[in-house]
């Protein structure tokens, strides 16, 4: 007699999910949605995209929506695993790589960690390493077709490795800082690292050195 976690197991290779799934996660149906407060009204007159606190130069950079567009993208076939335990799985990301903002607009060499703004002053911090990952991509189309409003149009961060709220929504921004900070959801209680892996969901699941006192 086969066990429920035995059934699970087998409907999971099944589905060619494989080793895909963290632990704690589920497959839903589409793609739902989650976040907090409302969905900003776009003015592509008035956005921009800022890179600033401790850059190499001391300056501020920026980039206009018409800019921004310019930028050259990249296009990464990864997975999106939500806190809430759903993950969605074989996403195609495009937009412009994490990287591209670290090269036109390089770090200090005493930066060790980053917050991304976003619509609302909402912000969620990364470590450096976190942040420059080849994966991480500062995203306008998923599958082939521009984010919808309330998944993050006209830019949403992916970090693919860690939790989704680490990736957030309308981001309008990069702050280097020299030593960590949390940000929106990790002040009320999120994990500071957000491996999907570890299951790293709650602050009281952090181990000393895992974030800021």
């Amino acid at each position: 007699m086969t066990s429920p976690l035995d059934r699970l197991g087998a409907r999971k290779r099944a589905q060619g999910v494989g080793d895909r799934l963290p632990p704690g996660q589920y497959i839903p149906r589409g793609w739902p949605v989650l976040h907090y407060g409302p969905v900003p009204k776009w003015k592509p007159e008035t956005w921009d995209f800022k890179v600033f606190g401790e850059t190499a130069d001391g300056e501020l950079g920026r980039w206009t929506w018409e800019e921004f567009g310019r930028l050259p993208t990249t296009s990464v076939t990864a997975d999106l695993h939500c806190v809430t335990k759903f993950s969605v799985l074989g996403n195609v990301w495009t937009g412009v790589s994490t990287r591209t903002f670290l090269e036109a607009a390089p770090p200090a060499a005493d930066v060790t960690h980053v917050l991304v703004w976003a619509e609302y002053g909402y912000s969620a911090n990364l470590r450096l390493s976190d942040f420059a990952d080849e994966g991480a991509l500062f995203v306008t189309h998923r599958d082939g077709e521009p984010l919808s409003p309330d998944h993050g149009f006209p830019v949403r961060l992916v970090v693919p490795h860690l939790y989704a709220w680490k990736g957030p929504k309308w981001a309008r921004g990069v702050e280097y800082l020299t030593a960590d900070r949390r940000g929106f959801w990790e002040e009320r209680g999120y994990h500071n690292l957000a491996d999907p892996w570890q299951e790293q969901r709650y602050s009281y699941q952090e181990e000393p050195g895992d974030g800021p006192d």
